[in-house]
This record gives C-alpha cells, structure tokens and sequence, in this order.
C-alpha cells in the first residue's frame, strides 16, 4: 500500500517531456509577434491616414500666364445706333384723325403729307377771328375819314387842335386793333396749318400710332405722337469707350462696326465727336460716330459691334476673368512665390473684353497667376502647383 502511494508522488514530481516545453515557448513567441506586426501595423495605417489628409487639406491650383495686350490690333466695343436725324410727329391742333396716308416702312420726302385732323373747333375761331378783323377794318376806316376831316378844319382854326389831336389818336388806336386782329386770325390759321401732318424732312415711317376716328391734340387724354419719321441714309453710333482710351478719340478717327443681322459683313465708320467728359458711374467717355447705311440696312436702335483703329496700349496685359479676386482692398489677382505659397496682388483694370479683362498695372507681362482661384483663398496660404497651362 505504501509503496503504491510513494509511486503516484514520484511521477506527479516527474519533469514534462522536453517536446511539450518547446512547443510553449514557440507559441509565445508567435503570439509575441503577432501582436508586434498588429502594433506595427496599425501605427503605419495611422501616419499613412495622417499623411494623406494632409496632402488633401493643401489646396491644388493652375497657372496660367498672362498674356501681352500691346499688340493687339484694335479696340472693341458694343454701341447703340440712331438714325442721323429722327422726329416724333405729334397733334399741335385738337381734334379728330380724318385719314392718313402713309404707313410704317414708307419712304417720303420733306413736306409729304401724312394724316389730316378734322377742327371744327379752330374752324370757328377762324370764322370769329374773320369777323373780328372785318370790324376792326371799318372803325379804322371811319376813324380814317374822320381824323382827315377835322385836320381839314383844323387848317381854317374850325375846331381847336386837341380835338384833331384825339381824332388822329382814334385813328392810330384803330390801326392797332386792325393790326391786332388780323395777328390773331394769323396765328389761328398758322394753327389750322397743322391739321395736315407732315413729314419735316425725307425719310422712312417708323411708326403711326393713329386711327381714323382718334381724338388728338391739346384736348385729348393722353397725348401720344401720331408718327415717327427717321433719316437712315446714315446712322449715327453711341459707344461708351473706358477712359485710359479717352485720348485717342480724336474726329476722324476710323472704325468698323457689324450687327447681328448682317453676319459677315462690316461697315465703315469714323468718329465726329465726343461727349468731353467722364461718367462718373461708368468712367467711360461717350464718343459718337457715324456711318454711311447703303440699303439702309444698319437699324436705328439696334446693337453693334464697334472696332476703333487704335493700338493696344503699352503696358497693359490681358487675364482670364475667371482669374480675378474681388475683396474689400479692392481687385487682385492670387500668385505664387517660390516657396509655394500665395501671394495676392492688386491689380488695375482696363477694359472688359468679355472672357478676359486687360489690366493697366499690377502684372508683368512674365508674370503666372492663378486660374479661377477659390474664394477662400488667402495671402501667404500653402498650396500645390498642379499642372501649368502656361
């Protein structure tokens, strides 16, 4: 019994197989560097992460360069055309539209007739004016041969001279009335004149705005012209031109100008004038010009395409419109310095060429600025280069 006991001591003491202690430690070991990859791991997802979200929080920009406007062959510039000469026709007499002769599109000649207005008004004026002057005529004529007579008596001492006196002064009192009525029978019938309505000069009809039937005139509820009548064997041109080119609108200065309806075709033109002054709210210069209308083609009112035949003025560069930056300090531009941040450079702007602008100072003709830059974007804000278009 007792050797049995000491027999389950001695193999509860016995040391574990050497294979078993091998396979521990080995299993340490790979738990060990399983937990060393995992760390290890982790920690590069961790700056890989970090690195790439510092690489999207720098902005990418374009640049692109700006481009020399010296050489440019002309200026360019939208402008309004007007008929050289263009009246609005309206009653000057009140009264009824009784017909009219010419319509819109018709071509007429100073003094052609256009509409008649009934006056039955005037007319009676005229017949009372008539009467007016008639009696005015036989007092003169009494007060005539009465002043004769008594400065007949006077001669022999008949009568005293203050009594010639007032008869020749009747006389001259008279004549005045009869010069008084026929001016006022002259006036109405200057006013009846005007029941014909006439074209002032040659030209086209532009518009009636009339009827037969119509009320016109002083007495009429609103008063509207009856015609328009424009001169468009030439046009005159109203162009707005920015004033760094002020100078150089001179008379006789030469252009072109094309519209719309006519694709292709250019028109000569030369200017004959200028406003002489600044518009403060635009800082343009109006200048005026005209142009021959051969098939009166070019129409009053219409829109056009005017070229100058001037330089481009020294100095000045052109950039995208996408490219500028306005803020409170005023426009600028944003460039980038060598150690890749931005700078922002003010700028002075010259004319609007539609998807580009010309700026008079600010830019080198060398220099590469930012293309349609964010609105965010900051003085001395680090940023990515991408690809140059310049």
């Amino acid at each position: 019994m007792q050797s049995d006991t000491m027999t389950d001591a001695q193999a509860a003491e016995a040391p574990a197989p050497k294979g078993l202690k091998v396979a521990g430690v080995v299993a340490a070991v790979v738990a060990v560097g399983v937990v060393v990859v995992g760390t290890m791991s982790r920690a590069g997802n961790t700056h890989e992460a970090q690195r790439w979200s510092n690489a999207r929080s720098v902005p990418t920009v374009h640049l692109v360069p700006v481009k020399d406007s010296a050489a440019t062959d002309g200026l360019t510039l939208p402008g309004t055309m007007a008929a050289w000469t263009a009246a609005k026709l309206y009653a000057r007499v009140g009264g009824y539209v009784k017909g009219w002769s010419k319509d819109i599109g018709a071509q007429v000649g100073g003094g052609t007739p256009l509409g008649t207005i009934e006056t039955p008004e005037l007319d009676q004026q005229i017949i009372q004016a008539r009467a007016a002057l008639a009696r005015a005529k036989a007092d003169a004529s009494l007060a005539k041969s009465t002043a004769e007579r008594w400065n007949d008596l006077l001669t022999d001492h008949s009568v005293s001279a203050q009594e010639a006196d007032e008869k020749n002064g009747d006389l001259a009192a008279k004549n005045a009335a009869v010069q008084g009525a026929e001016a006022d029978l002259g006036r109405l019938m200057a006013l009846k004149s005007y029941a014909t309505v006439r074209a002032p000069f040659a030209g086209v009809v532009t518009q009636r705005t009339v009827d037969i039937g119509d009320l016109v005139g002083p007495g009429a509820s609103a008063q509207q012209p009856m015609f328009s009548v424009a001169d468009v064997r030439r046009i005159r041109l109203y162009v707005s031109v920015p004033q760094t080119y002020a100078a150089a609108m001179t008379p006789g200065l030469d252009a072109t100008l094309s519209v719309p309806d006519q694709p292709g075709r250019t028109f000569d033109a030369r200017v004959i004038g200028t406003s002489g002054s600044i518009n403060p709210q635009t800082g343009t210069l109006e200048v005026q010009l005209v142009a021959d209308n051969p098939g009166e083609v070019l129409k009053p009112g219409g829109y056009a395409q005017v070229k100058f035949s001037v330089p481009g003025q020294p100095g000045t560069v052109t950039i995208p419109s996408s490219s500028l930056v306005f803020r409170a300090a005023g426009t600028q531009v944003a460039m980038v310095d060598a150690n890749a941040h931005i700078h922002m450079q003010p700028v002075t702007l010259g004319r609007d060429l539609g998807g580009a602008v010309e700026v008079v100072t600010g830019l080198g003709r060398k220099a590469k600025i930012v293309d349609n830059p964010p609105d965010s974007i900051s003085q001395g804000e680090l940023v990515r280069v991408g690809n140059d278009h310049g």
